[in-house]
């Protein structure tokens, strides 16, 4: 089963523990501290639209874009009561193409992980960078590899009253990736429903996408702690990157 087909329906239940406001305040402390003030958005990997729907509260114009069909309807649903409705797009990251430049994008929650192959992740950054207005920002964040090369042999849990969720984790030190065997268990009436997903996420160096984005164009990159206007540390579990279209 591809990634996010059973889980799609059970992700919010099982992730609330996701801070987008904060996230959002967060996106918006960079854009002062670089001066700028972006009026429309791409989420790109917007998932179930939680932070797409949460920007367009906020007042920007967002086009959601992400590959899993099933996120989108979520998203699509979730949006549905919003007085300036995110757009939504089915494309992959690597074959973006808006109808109109963006003045910034975002692509948050590890998704630039997700895309495995660093060929793949090049393509993007020079399609982002093609899809950005002139003086656009992209900022995006990564799960580091200190921090996936850690999670391996764990299991974790997760659960409410509708779904049990079960994750184990294996790094593959020659792939350089981090598998996540996902088991799902939804109620379905007196039943429980199993469905099984295997997650990808390849560990990237942020010298290497800092280097990619400069080739793909961008000017000034900036690489910030989790949720921090700092420079990341050696730990650091979540770094932001940020670059700039000048």
């Amino acid at each position: 089963m591809s990634a996010y087909e059973a889980l799609a329906s059970a992700y919010d239940g099982l992730t609330t523990d996701v801070e987008y406001k904060k996230i959002l305040d967060f996106l918006e402390a960079i854009l002062r501290q670089f001066d700028k003030q972006p009026r429309s958005v791409l989420d790109l990997g917007c998932g179930t639209g939680s932070m797409s729907v949460l920007m367009a509260q906020r007042g920007y114009r967002v086009i959601g874009a992400d590959l899993s069909e099933e996120m989108l309807t979520v998203a699509a649903q979730k949006a549905a009561d919003c007085i300036d409705p995110p757009y939504f797009i089915r494309q992959p990251m690597q074959k973006l193409r808006l109808p109109m430049p963006v003045d910034m994008t975002v692509c948050l929650l590890d998704s630039i992980n997700y895309v495995t192959q660093p060929e793949d992740v090049q393509e993007t950054m020079r399609r982002v960078y093609r899809n950005l207005s002139p003086n656009g920002i992209f900022i995006f964040d990564i799960n580091t590899p200190y921090k996936l090369r850690n999670l391996d042999g764990q299991v974790f849990l997760d659960e409410n009253e509708e779904s049990y969720c079960v994750w184990r984790v294996d790094f593959d030190r020659e792939e350089n990736c981090c598998y996540y065997g996902i088991d799902l268990f939804q109620k379905q009436g007196e039943l429980w429903c199993r469905s099984f997903e295997q997650h990808c996420e390849y560990a990237y160096e942020p010298s290497e996408l800092t280097q990619w984005l400069e080739n793909a164009g961008f000017g000034r990159v900036q690489l910030f702690g989790d949720r921090v206007l700092t420079a990341p540390k050696m730990d650091e579990q979540r770094i932001y990157i940020v670059a700039m279209k000048e």
